[in-house]
């Protein structure tokens, strides 16, 4: 995909925003960048904007803050985004906060990169500590089945990234922002 010959979509909300939802390892940050060059776009990824916030690393705001004050900050700093015409990443938590998923429609289409539960366990397990808004005593199959409808009912359009590698992801998503 190359942003010489790719132009953002004429059909886009004023703001001019895309939104990337889904589980932890779904590819958010990766696609978010590489189709904000497609787009030539700008690109944000809150799990930055809540660790400049806070002045450290997602793990470690989430021991400090607990769960639920974890995820009402998220929801706050969220919420109050002005980005314009540009594709968000989000953490994988934004969708438990109704306050941010409303301002991240106003902003423009939810994008859920949709990834099966064996694909995300096998891509966490290769990068390392991520934080994660779990609750105490929750598996990580539990909060996967807990957060997929919660992406469903949002997301404007899905696309399945398992067996997709980030430049086709990419081109799934353009091609239907392009579609009339």
């Amino acid at each position: 995909m190359t942003a010489a010959n790719t132009h953002p979509p004429s059909h886009l909300p004023v703001e001019g925003s895309i939104t990337l939802i889904g589980m932890a390892g779904a590819g958010k940050s990766t696609v978010g960048r590489e189709l904000a060059v497609a787009l030539r776009l700008g690109h944000v990824d809150t799990d930055r904007i809540i660790e400049s916030y806070f002045g450290a690393d997602l793990e470690s705001i989430f021991q400090q803050l607990g769960r639920d004050r974890f995820l009402k900050a998220e929801e706050s700093l969220v919420a109050g985004l002005s980005a314009r015409h540009c594709i968000i990443s989000t953490g994988g938590s934004v969708i438990y906060g109704p306050a941010a998923v409303a301002r991240l429609k106003e902003l423009g289409p939810l994008v859920f990169l949709r990834t099966r539960l064996e694909t995300v366990e096998t891509r966490l397990a290769q990068c390392g500590e991520r934080g994660l808004a779990i609750a105490p005593g929750q598996s990580f199959a539990d909060l996967y089945a807990e957060r997929q409808p919660l992406y469903e009912q949002a997301a404007d359009f899905t696309v399945d990234t398992d067996d997709r590698t980030p430049d086709a992801v990419t081109g799934a998503i353009i091609d239907w922002l392009n579609k009339d």
